[in-house]
């Protein structure tokens, strides 16, 4: 079976899908793409050997569609795309807020269609390998996650776009664009969430666009995280992460990018340290991954997020990270900005009624 696979929306993130794509063994083709600019979806299409044409067209003749919009347009996409009966793989943030991330999750459950969020971090070996070593006893209970997410503003060329700078199409700034993915992970870590406090700062000046966010989380196991986030213009910076976990008896530092090192340390042992495709390969053996699934991304490496997807459309079994595994960030995101609203003041996490 060849899965049909169309694009809704033809900018910077779909080139990141469409490297994954090439890479997976699933058989496919892009059939279709459509973008509200005429030179983007063309551009496109030449490259993938797809057609250009509608949304109505394009949800008519795929059995997987890649939302990769502006966030505005997600939940009215992957809506129509639900009713139609096609599987979605949507882009980070879902929406605006939990409630709309919610709507989305519950429709494509309704429709019995299987989707996948973009919560590419999750597949990184790095992560897989720290929440791995803070399950083993020896670990003892986590007490601390620091992270610090830095990048240059999004505006820029090199994402080719500027809507992120308008309200209207992002919702809000660094902590809800960018910084989703670093809540999903500090619960994946130590989670779940049950309160935060937070600041946010628009420094650029942009109305509702946060460049800075400075939140304190505290955990169901009663570890405390702290979380950085920042868009800065140093354009000659790339996106950086870095993260250290403290538990009892086990210190660990990462690098949230394909290429960077792990490096952990149990009490009375000396410290090791993996990166690339041996630390990919150590995650597989572990069972945290499958090898047929590491990409090599420049020096490093990771897992490709999409195959396990894939197979799960063709196979029409349950997909391993589906639209509902983002509503719980969400959620945090949005206590965090009522919390900033409050001066900082410490707010309950609650989920969407």
């Amino acid at each position: 079976m060849t899965l049909r696979i169309g694009f809704l929306g033809a900018g910077f993130i779909s080139r990141t899908h469409r490297w994954f794509l090439r890479r997976t063994h699933v058989d496919h083709r892009i059939v279709a793409v459509h973008d509200p600019d005429p030179a983007r979806a063309a551009h496109l299409a030449e490259r993938t050997g797809a057609e250009v044409v509608d949304e109505d067209r394009l949800l008519d003749s795929v059995d997987v569609v890649f939302v990769t919009t502006w966030t505005s347009e997600h939940e009215r996409l992957v809506l129509e795309a639900a009713r139609r009966g096609v599987a979605v793989v949507c882009e980070k943030p879902l929406a605006f807020d939990a409630e709309g991330a919610a709507r989305m999750a519950a429709a494509v459950e309704a429709a019995g269609v299987a989707s996948h969020v973009g919560l590419i971090l999750r597949a990184m070996p790095q992560v897989l390998l720290t929440r791995h070593l803070l399950t083993e006893t020896a670990a003892g209970r986590p007490l601390t996650i620091a992270f610090r997410d830095d990048q240059f503003i999004p505006v820029q060329g090199y994402y080719d776009s500027t809507w992120r700078a308008d309200p209207a199409r992002a919702g809000r700034g660094t902590l809800l664009e960018h910084s989703i993915h670093d809540i999903d992970v500090i619960a994946q870590l130590a989670g779940p969430v049950r309160r935060v406090s937070g600041v946010v700062r628009e420094v650029h000046g942009l109305d509702r666009i946060d460049d800075l966010a400075v939140a304190r989380l505290d955990l169901d196991t009663d570890a405390v995280a702290t979380l950085t986030s920042i868009w800065h213009d140093i354009v000659e910076r790339p996106s950086q992460r870095h993260v250290e976990v403290f538990a009892e008896r086990l210190v660990v530092t990462l690098d949230g990018t394909p290429e960077g090192v792990l490096t952990w340390q149990h009490t009375g042992e000396s410290p090791q340290a993996l990166q690339g495709r041996a630390l990919a390969e150590r995650c597989a053996a572990l069972g945290l991954g499958r090898a047929a699934d590491i990409v090599e991304v420049g020096t490093g490496a990771m897992f490709n997020p999409l195959t396990p997807f894939l197979e799960a459309v063709r196979d029409g079994t349950p997909p391993p990270l589906p639209l509902r595994s983002a509503v719980d960030a969400h959620a945090v995101v949005d206590a965090i900005y009522r919390s900033a609203d409050l001066d900082g003041e410490t707010v309950e996490v609650s989920g969407p009624s």
